[in-house]
């Protein structure tokens, strides 16, 4: 599936899981961990330990500007043992850079916090090249609404609420897709469409489910 190299300015559906289909977010203060890694870490600078970083006192205003991103993040949502982004690379090896760091840092962070040790993720994560673009609309759709999707009401986070309005403040490039449609609404009736599609086919995105998880 990511056996390729990862081209920029394509978009690419990434996923993993716990080992073992453990939970990996067992709190509201690790979703808070795990986003704030998706925004710090997408940097080509390296900017070492989040837990490091979060001891340093404030630089002065205008020595904090961010370096030029590793990738475009597009949508994602965190359930409580797996995740799905879609990303567009802007930098070279930036997927890759961007999921090392990602994904190194929170099991680190996860392991400190519960004293154990080893792997946390299913090996190596998964990527899918999104090639085509109403396939991209709809993955979006996915993603944003996969709580939705799997009937998940609790420990979950996602996207969605970034692109209906909800919060201004998120890190995804939400235009990329909402420039698509005419408005912000337009879109929130195509996805509310598309996961009532997903929803009367089910079993097949089950399976879809279980395929993006093989080894």
């Amino acid at each position: 599936m990511n056996r390729e190299p990862f081209a920029n300015g394509e978009f690419y559906h990434v996923y993993n899981r716990g080992v073992d289909k453990r939970k990996v977010f067992l709190t509201d203060a690790d979703f808070v961990r795990f986003l704030k890694g998706m925004d710090e870490f997408n940097s080509v600078d390296p900017i070492g330990s989040l837990y490091a970083k979060s001891f340093e006192k404030e630089k002065l205003s205008g020595s904090t500007a961010k370096s030029e991103d590793l990738v475009d993040v597009v949508a994602y949502c965190l359930n409580s043992n797996h995740f799905h982004f879609i990303l567009r690379q802007v930098s070279e090896n930036g997927i890759s850079e961007f999921m090392k760091r990602l994904s190194g840092g929170y099991t680190w962070y996860f392991n400190n916090r519960l004293k154990r040790s080893g792997t946390l993720f299913q090996g190596r994560f998964k990527a899918i090249h999104v090639d085509y673009n109403p396939y991209l609309l709809h993955l979006s759709a996915y993603v944003n609404l996969n709580n939705l999707a799997h009937n998940i009401s609790r420990t979950y986070r996602s996207s969605w609420s970034e692109y209906n309005g909800e919060d201004n403040k998120g890190v995804c490039k939400k235009d990329i897709i909402l420039d698509q449609f005419d408005g912000m609404n337009e879109y929130i009736r195509f996805a509310e469409e598309t996961l009532k599609n997903i929803i009367e086919r089910k079993s097949l995105y089950v399976e879809l489910e279980s395929l993006f998880f093989k080894e």
